[in-house]
């Protein structure tokens, strides 16, 4: 069993492999980057959704209708935080996957099935909120049709 030693991100570019993209270092920046974009954005969702207007009363079907997915800004911010922590998320697995599996055949493995979980809960995701955009109230739903 080989130990794969990692590059340490902030190796000078004289010392770094050459021709290729360093992954390792791609995704440690991201991590930090994208770490102070969700803190911004998760405190600005909470703050409006739980401390601005009537608090947390105001949350139902309704104030989303109306109020959020209605404005193309919020729907912009909450798709971003969407992508943002999914990808961070995953990468942070990814890293601990790389961390503690061994075997090279299920670190890939599990790699792919975590990347590709990504993305299809981002698509998934998009989709609910660009439908809920577009068409927030869907004609035979019933009783239970909120928007009749």
């Amino acid at each position: 069993m080989t130990i794969q030693s990692v590059e340490y991100p902030r190796t000078p570019l004289s010392e770094r492999k050459q021709g290729g993209i360093n992954w390792e270092r791609v995704g440690w920046q991201y991590m930090r980057i994208s770490g102070v974009l969700l803190i911004v954005l998760v405190f600005v969702h909470l703050y409006s959704n739980l401390v601005a207007g009537q608090g947390v009363g105001q949350i139902e079907y309704r104030y989303v209708v109306d109020n959020k997915f209605s404005v193309p800004f919020w729907l912009i911010w909450d798709a971003l935080l969407l992508v943002l922590a999914l990808i961070h998320g995953t990468n942070g697995m990814r890293t601990l996957v790389n961390d503690y599996v061994h075997k090279a055949g299920t670190r890939k493995a599990l790699t792919t099935v975590l990347w590709v979980a990504c993305v299809v809960e981002i698509v998934l995701g998009l989709i609910v909120l660009i439908v809920f955009a577009v068409e927030p109230c869907i004609a035979g739903a019933g009783s239970a049709n909120i928007c009749a």
